[in-house]
């Protein structure tokens, strides 16, 4: 899927892509490349989907990572999403790529007939971080915190407003 993330040096748009990375075809971001998470590790499980974001630009380069679970019975499971250490803070090169794999795994929910449910938790560790993060998420990218939980949930409406934002 093609959609257009932003160069925070020009303030350009810049074509991109989310492609679907077929099982050892391709080297994934790791802890040992600056990432937070190793992606080559989580991607293993069976009923897991791995995508990356790269652009047009520099196809060579991956600018974020998003690993799904499609399989669960009510709605998709963002298991793991990060942007590139590059794409982080105020230096960083590409703006909207987080937002693009978060709305692209909600596209994934209506595909998949989850009806545009998008469930993720939230997992820090220390408990300031977590709220900071979550607040984030339903500020920017409209999650609903369940309970008291570490669970969020994006509803339908929710995810409609993401695909419109960072999609189309």
């Amino acid at each position: 899927m093609t959609m257009k993330i932003l160069e925070v040096k020009t303030n350009l748009e810049t074509k991109s892509i989310i492609s679907l990375v077929t099982k050892n075809k391709a080297k994934l971001p790791s802890i040992n490349d600056g990432w937070r998470f190793n992606f080559s590790k989580h991607s293993t499980g069976k009923d897991y989907e791995t995508y990356i974001l790269k652009t047009d630009k520099t196809p060579e380069i991956i600018e974020g990572c998003l690993i799904i679970n499609t399989k669960t019975p009510f709605q998709v499971y963002m298991a793991f999403v990060e942007v590139a250490p590059h794409n982080k803070g105020n230096e960083k090169k590409y703006d909207r790529v987080a937002g693009c794999l978060i709305a692209f795994a909600c596209r994934q929910s209506f595909i998949n007939d989850k009806e545009g449910y998008l469930a993720f938790d939230v997992l820090e560790d220390k408990k300031e971080n977590e709220l900071r993060l979550m607040k984030l998420y339903s500020q920017k990218y409209n999650g609903v915190r369940l309970d008291n939980s570490t669970t969020m949930i994006i509803l339908p409406k929710g995810s409609e407003k993401l695909i419109n934002e960072f999609l189309k």
